[in-house]
């Protein structure tokens, strides 16, 4: 068997630790590469994981699962598809970052993979394939790490919290039923919602503020029956950079607690051109902050009604 060894590499202006943070932590994937919507682990050990990863190619959801080994001394991190799809017969590769100086480091991106019966065409369509992603999510990463790395005082994350006296089901559908919402909150004048495959919806909305106006979000969501609904919104509002965030549903004692988590990076260019020229990040943090906590805990009170109503 044919195994190809290629190597791809880019200098970004990051620390090397901070960069090897950002790839390892896999909850950081959707702020640093464009097309991961979520990544979940379903094993998790001291240098070992499998990884679920969900993310767009060529504007369709998909997800699939790898192991990785993670070196945080070398500061690298091995990685191997467990189910490839053909032509590719068996896919892995490295990550290796290495200080340049303090503040700079060279990203390296190995990978080593066969074509099924060692079939040319098969190795020459994966050739390309390897060589057109990894320069395109390496010049992404340099952007997003970098601006990650530089983003922090401007990233912040809250949540809001409801008791409800009835069950986690009743509340996930609420949320989960994204279709209906139209009928069943106020703040929502349209939807466009699909769910192609079963646990990844397309969630396309009109929904109106406190003065009327409406505005457009599109949003991925990978959902966890009865229990999480994870998001990355893909259209954002001039304030935003980012927009991720999950609705939790967790019983207890006294019936259930959802919550409703958000996670920003705040577009700092707009704060002026939104906000007034006198606008600072607080400002902006609190405005952006209000506004997504009204819509969550407005749709939390519907979520909590409907789910007592049917105990």
């Amino acid at each position: 068997m044919t195994t190809r060894q290629v190597e791809h590499e880019i200098t970004v202006d990051a620390p090397a630790p901070a960069v090897y943070r950002l790839i390892a932590e896999v909850e950081n994937w959707p702020r640093i590469f464009p097309p991961t919507i979520y990544v979940d682990h379903l094993e998790r050990g001291e240098r070992e994981e499998r990884i679920r990863i969900w993310a767009t190619a060529n504007g369709e959801a998909k997800n699939w699962t790898s192991r990785r080994t993670l070196d945080p001394d070398a500061l690298r991190i091995t990685f191997r598809q467990e189910v490839s799809t053909p032509p590719v017969a068996a896919m892995g590769g490295t990550w290796i970052i290495e200080p340049l100086s303090d503040t700079s480091s060279r990203i390296r991106l190995l990978h080593d993979y066969r074509a099924i019966d060692d079939d040319p065409e098969g190795l020459k369509w994966i050739d390309e394939a390897v060589d057109r992603n990894s320069r395109s999510e390496l010049a992404a990463l340099k952007t997003n790490v970098e601006l990650a790395h530089a983003s922090e005082e401007i990233t912040f994350s809250f949540e809001d919290t409801v008791q409800i006296d009835g069950s986690a089901k009743d509340a996930y559908d609420f949320v989960n039923e994204a279709g209906l919402w139209v009928e069943r909150l106020p703040h929502v004048a349209s939807v466009r919602f699909s769910e192609d495959t079963p646990g990844l919806q397309t969630l396309e909305m009109d929904t109106r503020a406190k003065d009327g106006s409406t505005h457009t979000t599109k949003s991925y969501r990978v959902t966890f029956p009865h229990h999480r609904i994870a998001y990355k919104q893909v259209t954002l509002p001039a304030l935003m950079t980012l927009h991720t965030g999950y609705w939790t549903f967790e019983e207890n004692a006294s019936g259930v607690a959802a919550s409703s988590q958000h996670t920003v990076v705040l577009n700092t260019a707009n704060i002026a051109r939104i906000l007034g020229a006198d606008a600072t990040v607080a400002d902006a943090r609190a405005y952006v902050q209000n506004a997504l906590s009204t819509n969550s805990r407005a749709t939390l009170g519907h979520a909590k009604d409907h789910a007592e109503n049917r105990r």
